[in-house]
C-alpha cells in the first residue's frame, strides 16, 4: 500500500528540467542565497528550509534523491555540520561548487563577517561530489588547520577533530539541466546517545544547533521520520512540537501561514500490525501538519519531484512575503548599529604622538578656559561664590561685641540701637549680637589700667588696642583654611570630572594626566596655604593707609559708646547746644536764651571763636573716657582690616591656586615632562596610552562588520528587480 518516496541509492537526478519555475522564482531564491553569503543571517531572519531528523531516519537518502548527489556515509562526518544546498535549474552543463562558510571561529564566537571560501574547483562528474564533501567537513571541523591542507592532502579522517560539531557549514552550488530550484540546509541528525569515546555535551550541542535554525519564525521545517520507530518517540518529532507546536509558521502581517511538511521515510519498515497507527498520520489525522505528510503512493504530493515542487512553492512565497520586511528590518539595523558605534570611542590615531600631543593641547586650552571662568550655574567660579559669601559672613561675625556700659547697668541703656545697626547701610544681613560675646567697658578699662607701665596719668599703652586687634584677628584662621579647603575640594572635583569626559576614549592616558594634574594642585595649593598665613601674620599687627575711613568710623563708634552713657555725656545739653547753631532764634527756648547769655559773655571779654558745641567741653569727664577711646579704635580698625582681607584671602587664592594653576602654561609643560612626552621613547609611550582596552575594540570590529554585512545585504537587496 505504501511506496517509499526513494530508494536512497540513486546517483543521479529525478529527471526534474521539467519542473523549471519562473525566473522571478529562480531570483527570489538566489537573492537568499546571496543574503546567506553575506552572513546577514546572524542578525535577521532569512527565510529558509531546514531539514532535521534523528540519525538513521532515512534523511540523507531523501536529501540525496533532491540533490542528485551522494552524500559521504562511511565517516558519519556529514553529520557533524551543517550542509546547504543551493540547487538552480541551468541549460549548460552539470555542475557543482563547494564552499566553506566560517561565521563562528573555534569557541563558537561570532566572527562578525561570513567568511566564503571556494574549496577547489568547479565539479562537472557526480560521483566527484561525496569526496570533496568529506574534505570539506574536515576543514570545517579543524578551523585552526589551513583549510588547503584538507583539499589537498590524502582522503583519510582526523584521528581527533578539533571540533565534534560546528555551526559553520558546508555550501553546495549545483547546477544543472536536470536540477530544480531549490534551497535547503540538512542539519545534523539529533542523537540520543554517544560512543565510549564521545561526548555527552554533543547530545545537547546537536539538540541547540538544530533548534538555533527552527526556532526562527521564517524557517519551513523538513522533519524526516522514520516508520520503524515509534513516531512520539522521535526527538525530531518533540523538538519541532517545542518551536512548531501547532505545525505552521506565521510571517508577520501576513494572513498566509507557513507550517513544517512532515516527510515519512521507510515506511516499508512499519512493524507488522502497527500500520493503523501510522495511516492517522498519512491521513493528517494524528499530529496534523499545515502541509500535512508525503510519502505515499496515494497522496497527491507523490514522490521527490512532487515535495521539491512543493517545497519550492512554499520557500518562494514565504520569501516574497518576508522581503518587505527584511528591507525594513536592515534598515533598522543600520541605524541601531551606527548609532552604537557612534557611543564608542574614536578609534586610536595611526600617529599615536600627534593624537596624544593635540589631546592635551586642547586639554589645556579648556582647562584654562574652566579656570577663566565659564557661564552656567556648574562653572568653577559660580561653584564657590556660595563659600566665599559663608567665608565673608564668618569673618564679620568676628566683629567685637564691645559694650559702653558695665554689666550692672545692662538693661537700662536708652534705645534699642547696637553697633549693627550704626553699619546697617554697608553691612546688609548682619548677624545679630547675642551677648555670649560681649566686652564690657569695664573689663576694657581694666585691662588698660593693668597694661600701665611708665606712661604719663591718662596715658595708657597702645599694646591694650593691639590686644583686642590680634585677639580678632585670631579668629580669620579658621574661616580663611574653611574657604581654601572648599575651594580645593571643588576645584579637585571639577578638575577629575573634566579629566575623565576628555580623555574618556584614553583610560590609561586618563590616568596619568590625572596623577600629574592633582599633583600639581597639590604644589599650588601649599604655595596658595603660604600667602594665606602671610596675610593672617600681616594683620596681626595694626597698620593701615586708609585714614579717612578708618577716622570716619571711629567717630562714628565714639558718637555710638557716648550716647550708650547719657549720665555721663549729658546728652540733652549737647543736643540743646547742636540745635542752637540750626536754629535761626526768632523764638528762643529757654535754654536756647542761657546758651546766648553765655555766648554775649564771651564776647564781652574779646574771647572769640568759640562754637556753641564747644561749650560741652567744660562738663566733667566720663572716667571710662579712655575705655570708650580703646572700643571706638579696636571696632573702627575692625571695620577697615575686615574688608581688606574678606578680598585679599579670595584673590589669594584664586591667584595662586585657581589662575595659577595655567599661568604661563605651565600645566602643559608639566605634563608633557610627567607623561614622558620629551624623552626618545615618546612615541611608543603614547602607543600605549592610546591603545584602547580590548573589550571596546573587539566591539568596534564586531559592529563595523555587522554594519558592512547589512550594508551588503541591502545592496543584494537593491539589485532585485522582479
Amino acid at each position: 500500500m505504501v511506496a517509499a518516496i526513494t530508494n536512497g541509492t540513486s546517483n543521479g537526478g529525478l529527471g526534474l528540467s521539467s519542473a523549471q519555475f519562473s525566473g522571478a522564482r529562480r531570483r527570489l531564491l538566489d537573492l537568499i542565497n546571496r543574503l546567506v553569503n553575506t552572513g546577514v543571517s546572524l542578525d535577521i531572519d532569512i527565510p529558509l528550509i531546514a531539514v532535521i531528523g534523528q540519525q538513521s531516519a532515512g534523511k540523507s537518502s531523501l536529501i540525496e534523491s533532491i540533490s542528485g548527489i551522494r552524500l559521504p556515509r562511511a565517516s558519519g562526518t556529514c553529520t557533524r555540520c551543517p550542509t546547504e544546498c543551493r540547487l538552480s535549474f541551468s541549460p549548460d552543463r552539470w555542475q557543482c561548487t563547494v564552499r566553506l562558510r566560517f561565521e563562528t571561529d573555534a569557541d563558537g564566537g561570532t566572527l562578525g563577517e561570513a567568511r566564503n571560501i571556494i574549496f577547489g574547483d568547479i565539479i562537472y562528474t557526480k560521483d566527484e561530489v561525496e569526496e570533496r564533501i568529506r574534505r570539506a567537513q574536515r576543514a570545517i571541523l579543524n578551523p585552526d588547520t589551513p583549510w588547503r591542507h584538507f583539499l589537498e592532502d590524502d582522503d583519510t579522517d582526523v584521528a581527533n577533530p578539533q571540533l565534534t560539531f560546528s555551526l559553520n557549514c558546508v555550501s553546495l552550488q549545483i547546477s544543472g539541466p536536470d536540477v530544480a530550484d531549490l534551497s535547503f540546509v540538512d542539519l545534523p541528525g539529533l542523537i540520543a546517545s554517544v560512543s565510549s569515546t564521545g561526548k555527552t555535551s554533543d547530545i545537547e550541542l546537536v539538540k541547540n544547533l538544530v533548534s538555533s535554525y527552527i526556532s526562527k519564525e521564517s524557517c519551513i521545517i523538513l522533519l524526516t521520520v522514520a516508520c520503524e520507530t515509534d513516531f512520539e518517540n522521535q526527538a525530531a518529532h518533540h523538538l519541532t512540537k517545542q518551536h512548531d507546536p501547532e505545525g505552521k509558521r506565521t510571517i508577520a502581517n501576513i494572513p498566509l501561514i507557513y507550517g513544517h511538511p512532515g516527510v515519512l521515510t521507510k515506511p516499508d519498515r512499519i512493524p507488522s500490525g502497527d500500520e493503523g497507527n501510522w495511516l492517522k498520520f498519512i491521513t493528517n489525522d494524528k499530529e496534523p501538519l499545515a502541509n500535512g505528510y508525503l510519502g505515499f503512493e496515494f497522496q497527491q504530493h507523490l514522490g521527490t519531484a512532487k515535495l521539491t515542487e512543493r517545497l519550492s512553492t512554499i520557500l518562494s512565497s514565504l520569501i516574497a512575503k518576508r522581503l518587505p520586511e527584511i528591507r525594513d528590518e536592515l534598515q533598522s539595523l543600520m541605524v541601531t548599529t551606527d548609532s552604537l558605534l557612534g557611543q564608542l570611542p574614536t578609534a586610536p590615531s595611526d600617529d599615536a604622538f600627534g593624537e596624544v600631543s593635540e589631546t592635551l593641547a586642547a586639554f589645556t586650552r579648556k582647562f584654562g578656559q574652566f579656570l577663566k571662568g565659564t557661564p552656567g550655574v556648574d562653572g568653577l567660579l559660580q561653584s564657590i561664590r556660595h563659600a566665599q559669601a559663608q567665608f565673608k559672613r564668618a569673618v564679620r561675625a568676628t566683629a567685637p561685641d564691645f559694650r559702653a556700659c558695665e554689666r550692672s547697668e545692662m538693661g537700662m541703656l536708652p534705645g534699642k540701637a547696637t553697633m549693627l545697626d550704626l553699619f546697617k547701610d554697608e553691612e546688609k544681613g548682619s548677624i545679630p549680637v547675642n551677648g555670649e560675646r560681649a566686652i564690657y567697658i569695664e573689663d576694657v578699662m581694666e585691662r588698660a589700667r593693668n597694661a600701665v607701665t611708665r606712661e604719663l596719668p591718662g596715658h595708657y599703652p597702645f599694646e591694650v588696642t593691639e590686644y583686642y586687634i590680634s585677639d580678632l584677628v585670631s579668629q580669620w584662621r579658621v574661616p580663611a583654611y574653611n574657604l581654601f579647603d572648599t575651594v580645593l575640594d571643588i576645584l579637585l572635583a571639577k578638575t577629575k570630572t573634566l579629566i575623565a569626559e576628555h580623555f574618556v576614549q584614553f583610560p590609561r592616558l586618563q590616568q596619568q594626566v590625572l596623577v600629574i594634574v592633582c599633583e600639581y594642585i597639590e604644589h599650588c595649593s601649599e604655595g596658595t596655604m603660604e600667602q594665606i598665613d602671610w596675610h593672617l601674620r600681616a594683620e596681626k599687627r595694626p597698620m593701615t593707609l586708609n585714614d579717612h575711613y578708618y577716622m570716619e568710623y571711629r567717630n562714628k563708634c565714639l558718637a555710638h559708646y557716648k550716647s550708650q552713657r547719657p549720665h555721663h555725656s549729658n546728652m540733652a545739653l549737647n543736643n540743646v547746644l547742636r540745635s542752637y547753631s540750626t536754629t535761626n532764634n526768632t523764638s528762643p527756648s529757654t535754654e536756647h536764651q542761657a546758651v546766648s547769655k553765655i555766648m554775649s559773655a564771651f564776647s564781652e571779654l574779646n574771647i572769640y571763636g568759640i562754637d556753641p558745641v564747644d561749650l560741652a567741653r567744660v562738663l566733667p569727664s566720663d572716667p571710662y573716657e579712655a575705655a570708650i577711646e580703646i572700643m571706638a579704635s579696636v571696632r573702627a580698625y575692625f571695620q577697615v582690616a575686615y574688608k581688606r582681607f574678606i578680598d585679599n584671602i579670595p584673590i589669594a587664592i584664586d591667584q595662586d591656586l585657581v589662575l595659577g594653576l595655567d599661568r604661563s602654561h605651565q600645566l602643559e609643560r608639566k605634563l608633557r615632562k610627567g607623561l614622558g612626552l620629551n624623552g626618545p621613547d615618546a612615541y611608543q609611550i603614547c602607543e600605549e596610552f592610546l591603545r584602547e582596552p580590548e573589550d571596546v575594540s573587539l566591539r568596534r570590529d564586531e559592529l563595523r562588520k555587522k554594519k558592512e554585512r547589512l550594508a551588503k545585504a541591502r545592496r543584494e537587496l537593491m539589485e532585485l528587480h522582479l
